[in-house]
């Protein structure tokens, strides 16, 4: 009895055994993901946590007091519309003669993303048209139209002729996976039509440009130019397919050529000159860096009633520049869940990583609140040759008709919750995260191949840790 006994635990403690070894086989096979140290903190200390509709429009929240109120001032002048002078609002008249948008929020409502017209004719809606000839001016920038000037305005004031309407069409275009699964793209073509004055030029350049969202842009402003060099590899001297290059573009105020961060074509190099920019050319208000009016010929700009000599004054240019610099990053949702960092995992081993760099430090800054922080853009601010298809045949300083800065890509999965859209892409061709990965081409080829290449679940996983950004 004893014996049988005997042969029947060993019998029993065998098949134990085999079911825990066959259990270790699997459970060695699947790796628990943890994510990184503060990984959800995408802005460092500027870092907020708020998935309402207002997710891009908080003060970072280490702001000194001081710079607090004049984050205040700036966020009242950043979404208060100009209007025609005179006025008896003079700190906001003399907007046009020619204009895209009466207010910066026009373009970029509640601090987010812009996007195409839904229809002929809507205005404001984020998206404008650069407009140049070959060649460059005496600081190395484009020429503009001989027309229309360097950006088509389909706004004005009364009493002055419109430049035209702007008309969209899409062309369909089917990419077809390896496992069979097919996604429809749109190319959009773009035509001119209504001209006032004259004609466009036969050789112009257009360059269709949306608005993008105004987060941790002083972040980007405070990363050393050292880092960003260490990124590049113009030669590709690593053979990796990716040959990142800086811009050098013309600082206005120092009269000097600086390294590019700002822009799709990283066309400006800090971010005092992208808002002067903008209000010259958005909204045609003059300030010291950009004092001229914009005028077509046959529009005598000295007989139309201005809103000043500036028409922004430089303590408010800077005031809008300090809110562009201070508003928070929001900071990142399911951060730790399995497929999130499964998503991460992929996004990596795709190599998208080589131009959407996760994690840089900022360095010295004006603004203190702004230095030292440990920030997760998902760019490397350099230019990339993206293909053909994306390809606005549009050189802008050393950025070639086919280059395009790296978009950062934090916050992209609140664009649909803040702007109602989900359009991507220097023109909102793109209606989706999928579409945009699938437009890239050019340097981005082997990584668009590899997203590809996965396994529908796996692209959903990299998917949806993007929109987890």
């Amino acid at each position: 009895m004893l014996h049988k006994f005997l042969l029947k635990y060993i019998l029993l403690f065998s098949i134990l055994l085999l079911l825990a070894s066959c259990n270790n086989d699997d459970d060695s096979d699947y790796v628990i993901l943890t994510p990184e140290k503060n990984e959800a903190f995408s802005g460092g200390e500027t870092t907020v946590f708020d998935v309402s509709q207002n997710a891009f429009g908080f003060q970072a929240p280490n702001l000194d007091e001081e710079n607090g109120l004049f984050f205040f001032t700036g966020n009242s002048l950043f979404n208060q519309n100009w209007v025609t002078a005179p006025a008896s609002t003079t700190a906001r008249d003399g907007l046009g003669p020619l204009f895209n948008s009466r207010s910066c929020s026009g373009c970029h409502f509640k601090d987010g993303r812009g996007r195409a017209p839904k229809f002929d004719g809507e205005k404001s809606t984020g998206l404008l048209f650069r407009l140049s000839i070959p060649g460059t001016n005496t600081v190395g920038g484009n020429l503009p139209d001989p027309n229309y000037g360097g950006q088509f305005q389909d706004g004005v004031i009364p009493g002055i002729l419109v430049e035209g309407d702007i008309k969209i069409t899409y062309e369909p275009i089917e990419v077809t996976y390896p496992d069979g699964t097919s996604v429809a793209l749109q190319k959009p073509n773009y035509s001119f039509i209504n001209l006032n004055y004259g004609p466009l030029a036969a050789n112009v350049q257009i360059s269709p440009r949306v608005a993008n969202q105004m987060i941790g842009l002083g972040l980007l402003d405070a990363v050393p130019e050292s880092t960003l060099l260490s990124f590049a590899d113009e030669t590709d001297s690593n053979k990796d397919g990716i040959s990142g290059k800086p811009n050098y573009v013309y600082d206005i105020e120092t009269q000097s050529v600086k390294i590019g961060r700002f822009g799709w074509k990283s066309n400006q190099p800090n971010l005092k000159q992208q808002v002067a920019g903008a209000f010259s050319g958005d909204m045609g208000i003059s300030s010291s860096l950009f004092p001229d009016e914009n005028c077509p010929p046959g529009v005598d700009c000295n007989t139309i009633a201005n809103g000043g000599t500036p028409e922004i004054t430089d303590e408010n240019l800077d005031k809008v520049a300090l809110y562009s610099s201070t508003l928070a990053v929001p900071g990142r949702r399911d951060h730790d869940k399995q497929e999130i960092l499964e998503g991460k995992q992929l996004f990596e081993k795709s190599n998208c990583v080589a131009c959407h760099i996760p994690v840089m430090n900022t360095g010295t800054h004006t603004i203190k609140a702004l230095e030292n922080q440990t920030i997760r853009p998902y760019t490397d601010l350099l230019l990339h040759d993206m293909g053909d298809g994306l390809a606005d045949n549009t050189p802008d300083f050393k950025a070639t008709g086919k280059e395009w800065r790296t978009p950062p890509l934090w916050g992209i999965g609140l664009i649909e919750t803040v702007n109602n859209h989900t359009n991507l892409l220097h023109d909102g061709r793109a209606r989706t995260i999928e579409e945009a990965i699938l437009w890239h081409d050019g340097e981005a080829t082997a990584s668009k191949k590899e997203f590809m290449n996965l396994a529908e679940a796996d692209r959903t996983k990299l998917i949806n840790f993007i929109k987890s950004l």
